[in-house]
C-alpha cells in the first residue's frame, strides 16, 4: 500500500487536518493507496506556491530547463518498474501499460525539453514609419493540468510537461482513482533538479473534486487550465474557466469510428481493430468503439475479428497470464453489461464474450449489427466492447462516422490511398490513421478533437500556443509624427 502526501513547494506534506482517502485496487479490493485529502487551503497553497516561483522560473533560460525536463525523462524511465505496479495496483490495468505509460510518458518529457528553443515569435511589418513591430510569445502564469486515471503516466506527465518548457509553474491535480500514480510524476521533476514550487501534485478526495477544482480555477495566479477527462466534465471545467476568462484546454471523450472499405486488407485491419479496441481494457480515449464495415466484406471481417477476440481473456493482472486486466471499477462493467443487453434485446448479435463481467473483469466483447435504436450506437463504452455497423457502401460509411457528438481519433482501412485519403478529409475528427489503428499517440504530434471531443492541442509545437501569451511590442526608431 503507498502513502501519498501533497506535494507543495517541493515538500511531502499532510493534508489540513491530515485527513486522506483511499483508493482500492479493483481487481482484489485490496487497499492500494491512502492519500492526502487537500481542502481547498491547500489547493490555495499549492497555486500560491507556483505563483511565487514563476517570475523566476519563466526568467530560467531555455537550456536550463530542458536539461532539469530531460533529466526527469531519464528518471522517469528508471522508475518504469515502480510506475508499472502502481498502475496495477492504482488500475488494474496491466503491467504491459504501465511500462508503455512510462516510456511516452518519459518521451514528452523530451520532446518538451527540445522545444524550449523553439518558442520563437515574429517580425511583423508595420505601416507606421521608423515601427519595429514583434509578436513575442511569453510564459502565460501558473497552469492547472487535472490528468485522468486511464493512461495516467502519459496524461499526467502530457499536463504538465509544455507548460513547463514554455517557462510556466504548475500545479498537478491528480485523479482521485490514481494519486500515487500521479505522485511519483511530481517525486521524478523533483528529483531531476525542479526549484521549489516549479511542480506542485495535489491530491483529494473524490468527494471534494468540485470545490478543489472551482479554487484553483479561480485562483487569481492560474492562467491556464488543462483538462483530460470525460465530455460531462469538461463541460464544467469550461464553465467555470469562462467564467475567469481564462483559455482553456479539453481533450475530452471519443467514439472513434474505424471504416473498412470494400478494398481493405482485411488480416491488417482486423489486427489493428482487435489492438484499437481492446488495448487496456478499451478505456482510452481514442479506442475503436464503432467498426463500419462495408457489406461486402462485412461477414468475412467479423468472423476473423470473433476468431481474434475470443482469446483476449481478462485476468488478475498481477498473475500476467491474461492478454487484459481489470476495468477501472465494477460500476464501470455493470454499465457496459447494461450497453450490450441493450444492443442484443433489439437485435445486436454478440459474436465474442459473454456480454457479462467477473467483477472488474471482462473479456473481449463483439457485436455485430449495432444500429441507431441502441444505447451502444452512440454512447462511450469505454470498456472491452466494440460495435459492428454495417454499410452499403463509402458515402453510407463517412456518414455513420459522422453520425456522433464525438470527434477525436478515427481510421480508414483501403488498398487504395487516395480513396483513404478523401474519406479521412471528410471524417469530423481531430485525428485520422490510415490503415493504422485509431489508438497511436507520439509525443510531437497535434493531439485533440472537434465537437464534444473537446478543443485546442497538446503536442509539441502545437502546444506552444496553448501554454504562452503573444504579445505585441514595438519599437520606434525616430521621430513619429502624429496629428496633433
Amino acid at each position: 500500500m503507498y502513502d501519498i502526501p501533497l506535494l507543495i513547494n517541493n515538500t511531502d506534506t499532510p493534508a489540513s487536518q491530515n485527513r486522506t482517502f483511499s483508493r482500492k485496487n479493483p481487481v482484489t479490493g485490496d487497499i492500494a493507496s491512502t492519500a492526502a485529502a487537500a481542502s481547498s487551503a491547500d489547493a490555495m497553497r499549492a497555486a500560491d506556491a507556483a505563483a511565487a516561483a514563476f517570475p523566476a522560473w519563466s526568467k530560467t533560460g531555455p537550456g536550463a530547463r530542458r536539461a532539469i525536463l530531460l533529466k526527469a525523462a531519464d528518471i522517469m524511465e528508471s522508475k518504469a518498474d515502480e510506475f508499472g505496479r502502481r498502475v496495477l495496483a492504482e488500475t488494474g490495468s496491466t503491467a504491459m501499460w504501465g511500462g508503455f505509460n512510462a516510456h511516452l510518458a518519459a518521451n514528452m518529457l523530451r520532446e518538451a525539453g527540445a522545444m524550449t528553443t523553439q518558442i520563437t515569435g515574429d517580425v511583423i511589418p508595420s505601416d507606421v514609419p521608423g515601427s519595429f513591430a514583434m509578436g513575442i510569445r511569453q510564459p502565460a502564469g501558473v497552469v492547472l493540468g487535472i490528468a485522468p486515471w486511464n493512461a495516467p503516466v502519459i496524461l499526467g506527465t502530457r499536463a504538465i510537461a509544455m507548460p513547463l518548457a514554455c517557462g510556466n509553474t504548475v500545479v498537478l491535480k491528480a485523479s482521485e482513482l490514481c494519486p500515487a500514480i500521479h505522485h511519483l510524476i511530481g517525486e521524478c521533476l523533483r528529483e531531476a533538479g525542479a526549484p521549489e514550487g516549479v511542480v506542485n501534485v495535489i491530491t483529494n478526495a473524490p468527494e471534494d473534486a468540485p470545490e478543489i477544482v472551482e479554487t484553483l480555477i479561480a485562483h487569481p495566479a492560474v492562467r491556464r487550465i488543462n483538462f483530460t477527462g470525460s465530455t460531462r466534465v469538461g463541460r464544467i471545467i469550461a464553465g467555470l474557466a469562462a467564467q475567469h476568462l481564462k483559455p482553456v484546454l479539453l481533450e475530452l471523450g471519443g467514439k472513434a469510428p474505424f471504416l473498412v472499405l470494400d478494398d481493405a486488407d482485411i488480416d491488417e485491419a482486423v489486427n489493428a481493430a482487435a489492438f484499437g479496441a481492446y488495448m487496456n481494457q478499451g478505456q482510452i480515449c481514442m479506442s475503436t468503439e464503432r467498426l463500419i464495415v462495408d457489406n461486402a466484406i462485412g461477414d468475412d471481417f467479423v468472423a476473423k475479428l470473433a476468431a481474434k477476440a475470443k482469446t483476449l481473456t481478462a485476468g488478475d493482472p498481477a498473475k500476467g497470464d491474461h492478454i487484459l486486466g481489470g476495468v477501472v471499477n465494477v460500476e464501470a462493467t455493470r454499465r457496459i453489461e447494461e450497453l450490450v443487453a441493450d444492443a442484443v434485446s433489439k437485435g445486436a448479435k454478440l459474436m465474442a464474450g459473454s456480454g457479462k463481467a467477473d467483477g472488474a473483469l471482462m473479456d473481449a466483447t463483439l457485436l455485430d449489427h449495432v444500429t441507431s435504436s441502441m444505447r451502444i450506437y452512440s454512447e462511450e463504452s469505454f470498456g472491452p466492447v466494440v460495435c459492428v455497423m454495417r454499410a452499403g457502401d463509402e458515402d453510407e460509411a463517412i456518414r455513420i462516422a459522422n453520425d456522433s457528438e464525438y470527434g477525436l481519433s478515427s481510421a480508414v482501412f483501403s488498398r487504395d490511398i487516395s480513396r483513404a485519403m478523401q474519406v479521412a478529409r471528410q471524417i469530423e475528427s481531430g485525428i485520422c490513421h490510415i490503415n493504422g489503428p485509431t489508438v497511436h499517440d507520439e509525443a510531437q504530434m497535434p493531439f485533440g478533437g472537434v465537437k464534444s471531443s473537446g478543443y485546442g492541442r497538446f503536442g509539441a509545437k502545437a502546444s506552444i500556443d496553448e501554454f504562452t501569451e503573444m504579445r505585441w511590442i514595438t519599437i520606434q526608431n525616430g521621430k513619429r509624427h502624429y496629428p496633433f
